[in-house]
């Protein structure tokens, strides 16, 4: 066996493709190999696969493969235009490569691969390839495959915004909350990004109608957006927002009253915090500071009493819990309280709505932690479709198709 075949063999070529000549520098760190196809050769048409089109001339292409060893890797091969009797004159498809690629199928697996762990700066910088040409791979394969999701199982949606950066500007994530991935990253938080995320779905051959259940926070716009767009779905608020209500309501009790009593300065995070979370010298301060006739201590009593909501399972005894919790906080003569109270009541059907889906964002806040993660590890990105394809990329559980 000589080099010519081990190469022929190693890169997976099959007849009539064969390495024909191969040049190795080490000075210049390179390594390039020439195929080429054997005298004679037929290809099939790649518009209609009509089988044993004869080649009409050929065009030299160049693409970057998997270094061999620490030596960058290049091949080179006169590509095959055929003469179709039905189509015309097109370029035939090579088996290693995509068309229009400039990089060989095993080199873009392996920046899909590094890109799930590293910044695309830094795979450009161990590829030694330009940032724009990994993502141009990145963008091609990951939207690829998000439009090949199977989507038939999707019922929960769950969604929830995220801060881009500073001056409040936001981007909205859809996850399906079974399969836990995201689904779809839209622009803004107004009612317009739920149109468009319908109108995403819909290319993807999904009926919005089968959505059951829609879990989010109680968002005006979001909610007339879901109110055209999916009618038949259970609007479910997530735990987290209703409880920040009241969270929201105790810290402007505090602030008050901490003017009349200095008792109260930085114990914020006593109040706010989940009493399971505290420190033994926490919870010491915080039992202290109950025993006291604090209106902040009446407002964190009522905050308690609500958690006790979505731990209860028989949804007629936790509805009639709710009311009578309503009842007890608009009398509390805290207004901060009242008013996160009425807020609530305003959204009734949301919150009781747990009851029956038993649903919450967790999900959603999970993978937006991979978000974030992946904007700090990216140091910001330039143009939101860099953002929306690493999104994809880490959190929307994507399927690749592998060259053996």
């Amino acid at each position: 066996m000589n080099e010519l075949t081990l190469f022929t063999m190693a890169l997976g070529l099959s007849k009539p493709w064969r390495v024909v000549d191969i040049k190795f520098s080490k000075e210049e760190g390179r390594l390039d190999l020439w195929l080429d196809f054997t005298k004679g050769a037929k290809f099939p048409c790649p518009t209609c696969e009509e089988k044993e089109s004869e080649v009409h001339d050929t065009q030299d292409r160049t693409w970057r493969h998997l270094n061999f060893f620490q030596y960058e890797t290049l091949l080179h091969a006169r590509v095959p235009r055929v003469r179709c009797g039905r189509c015309g004159i097109h370029q035939v498809e090579v088996p290693w490569a995509r068309p229009g690629s400039g990089f060989t199928l095993l080199f873009e697996m392996l920046v899909l691969q590094l890109s799930r762990e590293m910044s695309v700066a830094g795979v450009a910088e161990v590829t030694a390839e330009h940032a724009n040409r990994i993502w141009r791979i990145l963008r091609h394969y990951v939207e690829q495959a998000r439009l090949a999701v199977d989507l038939s199982g999707f019922h929960k949606l769950g969604l929830d915004e995220f801060s881009l950066r500073k001056g409040h500007v936001y981007m909205t994530s859809f996850s399906d909350l079974d399969a836990s991935r995201v689904l779809y990253l839209g622009e803004g938080r107004k009612k317009g990004v739920i149109q468009d995320f319908m109108e995403d779905l819909r290319r993807r051959a999904f009926n919005p109608g089968q959505i059951d259940v829609v879990c989010c926070d109680m968002w005006d716009p979001y909610l007339n957006g879901l109110r055209n767009h999916t009618p038949q779905a259970r609007v479910v608020f997530d735990r987290f927002h209703v409880m920040g209500q009241i969270n929201q309501a105790i810290e402007r009790v505090r602030r008050e009253e901490q003017r009349a009593n200095a008792a109260l300065k930085e114990t914020r995070f006593l109040w706010l915090k989940n009493p399971k979370n505290l420190t033994e010298k926490q919870a010491v301060r915080l039992a202290g500071l109950k025993s006291l006739d604090l209106k902040t201590a009446r407002a964190y009593h009522l905050k308690l009493a609500l958690a006790r909501f979505w731990e209860m399972t028989n949804p007629t005894e936790a509805l009639r819990y709710l009311r009578r919790w309503y009842f007890w906080a608009t009398h509390s003569r805290l207004t901060p309280v009242i008013t996160a109270a009425r807020t609530i009541k305003r959204y009734w059907h949301g919150v009781v709505g747990y009851l029956e889906a038993r649903v919450t964002n967790g999900v959603v806040e999970g993978l937006n932690s991979k978000i974030k993660t992946a904007m700090k590890r990216a140091y910001g990105f330039k143009h939101v479709t860099y953002l929306r394809t690493i999104v994809y990329l880490v959190a929307g559980k994507l399927a690749f198709t592998y060259p053996y």
